[in-house]
């Protein structure tokens, strides 16, 4: 018996030490990957140190033996488009290998927003669209300070179905599409990207050498002790306000909760929901609980329909009641609120729509310009503007925590340097919402972070696609500074000046009262029309809209010239969006005619020009420049030669 249990260990010893033997792969390689076509195919991993290793994939075989530290790599040759394939290391079986274009999709928020978000404006198409030609997958978070990373978390790919495409980077899963239909072959998306991410936190510690200050800012924060101590803090005192704001609400705890349908609201405020003095308190705006009511009138007949409510978006949180039944919540402002409403919540005559508004720094609002209506098939009920509404518990502001997703280097070194091994065909960069607090200084760093990526991917001339950034927030009468035209200019001159980048123009696809403008499929044409061009060959097709080459000044009028292609002019009745300016620097608005494919400028307060801006605000909605082709001019500046 004694011999017995001995062998039995012996043998659990041994399944245990092979176990632990078995080739590990990162966690980008699992069934359903997509690998770049016609580049030679690396593929690495560890195992135990000295043990061979033996890659099979189509008819190729390639041995390798991992070194000391147990980590192995082999270079397949490159392979034309097709599959599925099975891809073997060792005992480990991969199935369903594509074979086709792989992309790297990057950025933040307006990257990663997903195929769920557009549905308003694209139903039908995303539910009915399938192919499984098409491939996914998501980067998970990561920002570690400290190293490099060699692997991420797990990966799994996903092909492109009706089900599986809501979870799709929007932005992606429509140039996808494009890039299938001009190539015909797989292709593979990898979307790692943060919403809120700075592009230093994209940037490896090689990439901001020529920055110090974003390197010491790393080296504040690079302590685990003092991430998890700030981490633990901020959640701490999220807890702590949340308890008290519910404690306090008497919304929440009079005898008759305010969310109920027969609560007395007759002696409440009647409000204006679009007022800039909403939620405000004698004079200063108010932190806290704010709560809302209206009544809604159905018939009999629409009552006994299921509804969706309607109710744009709000700042900051919601919690939504219909005749006093929850009916949906948001915890931050960006999404919109599109909260289902079952029949038999309804009633015929008045029916109560209670809103419980949290604002976190004194600003609650719901943002104008947005669907606030109950819906039913072909019925639509619109909500009025002016509501009930009482202060339910003044609030301190929320205290904000340290945003590690903006710290350099915490990115590339989670969800970049993983994929450095890979080849992609290009790269698709949609960031600088968070650099345009200080966007003099993002045309150096975005010039930096490509040069790196070039290195680090081994493909110096991998094309980059670069997203300008689109139209936002409120238009001005006069001509002004502004950060996020500063922005979109730095992001021009890093395509006039960086080899194999190219610029999409989003202008004219943006959304004044929202960061994430909705329609990222007219985006994605305009980006796949530059890769069309760029890596295609393509060369008769105008990607571009008028690009601006030089300026001339005779006699006080200006004449811009455009490059050659993009220079078909769209005759308008009246060119808007151009200032001029001379020494001084003051701009005003110009005079603008087309002439024989260029515009002529002209202004009688600056009698001697000396620049020119184009479309130079956040949300520059007059500007109307374009070709033949329908392709905007991007916002630009061009100054006299001196």
């Amino acid at each position: 018996m004694k011999y017995k249990l001995i062998l039995l260990l012996t043998v659990i010893c041994l399944y245990s030490i092979l176990a632990d033997a078995k080739v590990k792969l990162p966690a980008i390689f699992s069934d359903g990957m997509v690998l770049q076509r016609e580049h030679p195919i690396k593929i690495w991993g560890a195992a135990e140190p000295g043990e061979e290793v033996t890659v099979k994939l189509k008819k190729v075989k390639c041995k390798v033996t991992a070194d000391a530290e147990g980590k192995w790599r082999v270079e397949l040759p490159a392979m034309k488009a097709g599959g599925p394939f099975e891809l073997e290391i060792n005992e480990t079986k991969l199935s369903n290998i594509l074979i086709g274009n792989l992309w790297l999709c990057s950025g933040q928020s307006n990257m990663e927003l997903t195929v769920g978000r557009v549905t308003d404006m694209f139903a039908e198409e995303i539910s009915t669209y399938e192919n499984p030609m098409i491939r996914y997958v998501k980067t998970p978070y990561g920002n570690d300070l400290h190293e490099e990373k060699d692997d991420i978390l797990r990966m799994d790919w996903k092909p492109l179905t009706k089900d599986n495409a809501l979870s799709f980077s929007a932005l992606a899963y429509f140039f996808a599409k494009e890039m299938f239909k001009e190539t015909n072959v797989p292709v593979g998306i990898i979307n790692s990207s943060w919403g809120g991410s700075s592009i230093e936190a994209w940037m490896s510690e090689d990439a901001l050498r020529d920055f110090p200050r974003n390197l010491r800012e790393r080296d504040i924060y690079n302590s685990d002790e003092y991430r998890d101590l700030c981490n633990k803090a901020e959640n701490m005192m999220s807890g702590f306000w949340n308890t008290t704001l519910y404690r306090d609400d008497e919304g929440l705890h009079s005898s008759i909760a305010w969310y109920c349908s027969e609560l007395d609201d007759s002696n409440w405020e009647t409000v204006d929901m679009f007022s800039s003095a909403l939620g405000t308190k004698n004079g200063y705006s108010v932190s806290g609980s704010h709560w809302f009511r209206q009544t809604v009138h159905l018939t009999p007949l629409q009552s006994d329909k299921d509804a969706v409510l309607r109710l744009g978006c709000m700042v900051d949180a919601d919690s939504v009641f219909v005749n006093g039944t929850f009916v949906g919540t948001t915890s931050y402002q960006y999404p919109p609120r599109i909260y289902k409403v079952p029949a038999s919540v309804l009633r015929p005559g008045g029916n109560t729509v209670s809103i419980r508004l949290i604002s976190y720094g004194g600003r609650p609002s719901f943002v104008p310009d947005k669907p606030y209506c109950l819906i039913q098939n072909t019925d639509t009920i619109y909500l009025s503007r002016q509501w009930k509404y009482k202060l339910g518990c003044e609030m301190p502001g929320k205290k904000g925590g340290v945003s590690f997703q903006n710290i350099p280097t915490g990115m590339y070194n989670s969800m970049i340097s993983p994929l450095r091994n890979l080849s992609f065909k290009g790269v698709l960069w949609y960031q600088g919402e968070s650099n345009t607090g200080c966007p003099y200084e993002y045309e150096s760093l975005l010039t930096a972070m490509i040069r790196d990526w070039h290195e680090k991917l081994a493909d110096k001339n991998l094309p980059f696609f670069i997203v300008q950034l689109p139209d936002f927030m409120r238009s001005h009468n006069i001509p002004v500074e502004s950060n996020w035209a500063a922005l979109r200019e730095a992001q021009r001159q890093v395509t006039l000046k960086v080899p194999n980048t190219a610029l999409a123009v989003a202008l004219g696809l943006g959304e004044w009262n929202d960061i994430h403008p909705l329609n990222k499929k007219e985006l994605a044409k305009r980006i796949s029309l530059l890769v069309k061009k760029m890596i295609y060959g393509h060369h008769e097709i105008v990607a571009n809209g008028p690009i601006c080459t030089s300026m001339v000044v005779e006699e006080g009028k200006v004449t811009l010239s455009f490059e050659d292609g993009t220079d078909d002019l769209f005759p308008v009745k009246q060119l808007k969006g151009f200032a001029v300016a001379g020494i001084d620097g003051v701009y005003h608005w110009a005079e603008t005619t087309i002439e024989n494919k260029k515009v002529v400028l002209s202004c009688q307060n600056v009698p001697f020009p000396t620049k020119v801006r184009y479309a130079w605000d956040d949300n520059p909605k007059d500007a109307n420049l374009k070709n033949r082709a329908g392709l905007p001019a991007a916002p630009f500046q061009i100054e006299l030669d001196k």
